[in-house]
């Protein structure tokens, strides 16, 4: 059996709660080489900052040393957070990637800081930098072409690698930009569900082909847990679940904080957890291929980027495998 869609990956470098931040990484570079062993497209890392549970703040950094570590699967953003940084900057980063592997870095980009108020302020970000978000990426795109945007400056190493961009969202507002500037779409369904379909449905409206791009293409999170019986992954999940909350419960705490799991499941962030995991395949091999094929075909997704949230690197890696195996994946789809 082969795959009949794409299947990625979303690595977060989650830190479990036995595990230090050089497991993670470790865990990252395994991963890795398992999913290009197994045939999975891509693999992406997101820019989140002062987050306990996950190690992926400094992407491209990551990216480069998960590259070097592997040979032919794609690897990139999901995403930058642009307006955390300068164009050029960004333009720089991905340049010398691209120069370093080439054909096999993509930048996806979004326009959330990537972590709560204080993040805001000690990334200096100005209040005007996400709507500076739309003028940033066309920015970004000239430096990686083969003519600058900016007369006397120029993106060494970027200028000319054209680097493949895509936006990432989960609003309206990053379809209506990715119609408009005739770029790939993910949504970032596995963790703001809430209007997947509307968001899809005006991208593909609106769409206008691009030198890029000559018709849409969407790309949709979602979350997987798989493991060898239903009864196992449900107990990852529920496991995976607690951590979440605790996690987002205790952000910006002070060492040591700790509330006890009644109080945690009555909390906000609870309710928030469970509408993070609105679309979620959990279950051994067919029931995790079942719920995919579904999903996939309500949305019409061209590729699904899956996100397994599992509590520690060695069920991580398992659910991966299972799902391969289950999708029929090839590594000749490198």
């Amino acid at each position: 059996m082969t795959a009949q869609f794409p299947l990625s990956l979303l690595d977060l470098c989650a830190v479990g709660p036995s595990e230090t931040i050089a497991q993670s990484f470790a865990g990252s570079v395994a991963l890795a080489q398992l999913a290009e062993r197994l045939g999975y497209r891509r693999i992406w890392y997101a820019e989140h900052h002062s987050i306990p549970s996950i190690a992926s703040a400094a992407t491209s950094v990551l990216i480069s040393h998960v590259a070097a570590h592997t040979k032919t699967i794609v690897l990139g953003s999901g995403g930058i957070m642009l307006p955390n940084h300068s164009p050029l900057t960004i333009a720089e980063q991905f340049g010398t990637l691209a120069e370093l592997y080439p054909g096999r870095i993509d930048l996806g980009l979004g326009r959330a800081p990537g972590g709560d108020a204080a993040t805001f302020y000690a990334l200096r970000r100005t209040p005007d930098a996400a709507e500076r978000f739309p003028k940033d990426v066309l920015e970004l795109r000239g430096l990686l072409s083969d003519e600058s945007p900016i007369a006397g400056v120029r993106a060494i190493p970027g200028h000319g690698t054209h680097v493949p961009l895509y936006i990432l969202g989960s609003s309206l507002f990053g379809a209506q930009l990715a119609a408009r500037l005739g770029l790939p779409y993910a949504f970032a369904s596995h963790f703001a569900p809430q209007a997947l379909e509307e968001a899809i449905y005006v991208y593909r409206r609106d769409f206008q082909p691009s030198s890029a791009v000559q018709q849409p293409y969407v790309m949709a999170g979602v979350n997987v847990l798989a493991a060898d019986s239903d009864a196992e992954a449900q107990r990852l999940l529920d496991t995976t679940r607690r951590s979440i909350i605790r996690n987002l419960a205790g952000r910006g705490a002070s060492s040591g904080f700790q509330l006890d799991d009644e109080t945690l499941a009555q909390s906000p962030h609870a309710a928030f957890v469970r509408q993070m995991l609105t679309y979620a395949a959990v279950g051994d091999a067919q029931t995790v291929q079942t719920y995919l094929q579904r999903f996939r075909d309500r949305i019409e997704a061209d590729e699904l980027i899956t996100v397994h949230h599992t509590p520690d690197i060695a069920t991580r890696l398992r659910s991966v495998e299972i799902l391969a195996q289950a999708a029929g994946l090839s590594p000749s789809v490198h």
